[in-house]
């Protein structure tokens, strides 16, 4: 909870007024009253997922799904034989759509970095595109995706450093300086706190602009469909976790994140007006352990539903290497947090996506032969409140679990990422290889997978 004082001043430099609610008796979200939905005459049926209030539909009809992270998708549809696999890539659609998982998170830019970590190849660099065989290979991923009536939500930037992101951004205006994660010398948050400097800064926010420009108005040279008017597209998503910065030090940032979300918005929907936009926020955990900055950045702000994610181990809730110890008190956390952001939603009159949450192998091991006892526990977990949500008229409708590795495998003993590696396993370069990864020879876990899906249609 904030005091009275840290409320006055986020409202102060927020310059919106933001209702500061009186503390509610604890209760499921999922008992409380639905939030009644918007007044919507023209909901026709149509091919692209629309809002109403706090649900989405589609072709008429409510529209909820279980999905999944494949953030690599447009680097695997690519033709580059570097790290190009067409062939893979229909055989994980294949696999997803038989598990009645139709919705993917995808990566659609990545910046040229100097970062240790970062993806290479890369996109683009200074908002212009230099590696188009990677966006052909998202044209191609888009045209698979369409056959089998699946649809995806296209992340543009990213907080983090493993695809260049915003500190990329901020290295090419100022200079050269930059922030890295894997730099000993600048420990946490130092990179936190540089990277959300992008926000204030016009020369790269406008660099961004250029590239973004370029991605929402691009042809599909598959189809030859225009991405704004392809229904397979249904979201726009801002970034990857974009975070304000951290901590009380950040909160003078609001107001300059609060309008980069606006105006970035209205671009897009300048552009694409037929399909969504979302932040990409992990919710209050991301937006400074405060309500009114979610409130505040999807109210009156054009974005069209919340997002937040969910990580039990990397916010300390839950230790691989104690799992019988410490699972159910991560799982009970955890209850609180989705029943917080419901609740949120709700306020808000708006859908919500779990976009992102996972759970390292048993003991921590990465490999596809290793047991998932706990994660498919915590898996079967969300889905249920998913479920139980979507059956009792609530607004938690849709879910993304990082991340898909399907076929792809580990190039090195040790787990680590290296460039040239071809086959992408959903875990970033950053991460060890199989870390959060999903395989399709994780039977028991595709097993959860399925009777979510099933449950849910």
């Amino acid at each position: 909870m904030v005091n009275y004082l840290k409320r006055a001043a986020l409202c102060m430099l927020a310059l919106v007024a933001v209702a500061c609610a009186k503390s509610q008796p604890e209760t499921k979200a999922e008992e409380q009253p639905a939030a009644k939905p918007a007044a919507n005459t023209d909901m026709a049926a149509t091919e692209f997922v629309q809002v109403n209030g706090g649900r989405f539909t589609l072709r008429g009809q409510d529209y909820a799904y279980i999905g999944t992270n494949m953030w690599f998708a447009a680097y695997i549809g690519s033709t580059n034989p570097e790290y190009g696999d067409r062939e893979r890539l229909i055989k994980e659609l294949d696999l997803l759509k038989s598990l009645g998982v139709t919705n993917l998170r995808i990566l659609g830019a990545s910046e040229k970095s100097p970062l240790r970590d970062s993806m290479k190849p890369a996109i683009s660099e200074r908002g212009e595109i230099n590696q188009h065989d990677i966006l052909e290979g998202l044209d191609f991923a888009l045209a698979e995706m369409a056959k089998r009536d699946m649809k995806a939500v296209i992340f543009l930037n990213n907080f983090w450093e493993w695809s260049g992101g915003m500190a990329t951004y901020l290295s090419w205006v100022n200079g050269g300086e930059i922030v890295d994660m894997a730099d000993p010398t600048k420990p946490w948050p130092a990179f936190a706190l540089f990277s959300a400097g992008f926000y204030s800064n016009e020369e790269a926010k406008q660099l961004f602009n250029n590239y973004l420009t370029k991605v929402v108005s691009r042809r599909n040279t598959i189809t030859g469909e225009l991405y704004a008017n392809d229904p397979t597209i249904m979201s726009w998503q801002l970034a990857n976790e974009p975070r304000p910065g951290n901590g009380d030090v950040s909160l003078p940032n609001l107001p300059a994140y609060y309008d980069w979300i606006s105006k970035t918005t209205q671009l897009i929907k300048s552009i694409a007006p037929k399909q969504l936009v979302s932040i990409g926020s992990e919710g209050t955990m991301g937006c400074l352990e405060l309500d009114e900055c979610v409130i505040t950045a999807h109210k009156e702000t054009g974005i069209d539903y919340v997002t937040f994610h969910m990580w039990l181990k990397n916010w300390g809730w839950f230790d691989v290497q104690n799992a019988e110890q410490t699972y159910d008190s991560a799982v009970a956390t955890a209850d609180k947090y989705i029943d917080h952001h419901i609740k949120l939603a709700n306020e808000l009159n708006m859908p919500v996506v779990l976009e992102e949450f996972g759970l390292e192998r048993d003991g921590g091991e990465f490999s596809p032969e290793s047991a998932v006892t706990y994660r498919d526990k915590f898996y079967a977990y969300v889905f249920d409140r998913q479920i139980k949500s979507i059956r009792s008229g609530g607004p938690f409708v849709g879910s993304n679990f990082w991340a898909w590795g399907g076929y792809g495998k580990a190039m090195h003993d040790d787990a680590v990422w290296r460039k040239g590696d071809k086959t992408f396993v959903g875990d970033p370069p950053q991460e060890p290889q199989g870390l959060n990864a999903v395989f399709a020879s994780d039977t028991s876990t595709l097993k959860v997978l399925k009777q979510g899906a099933d449950a849910i249609r």
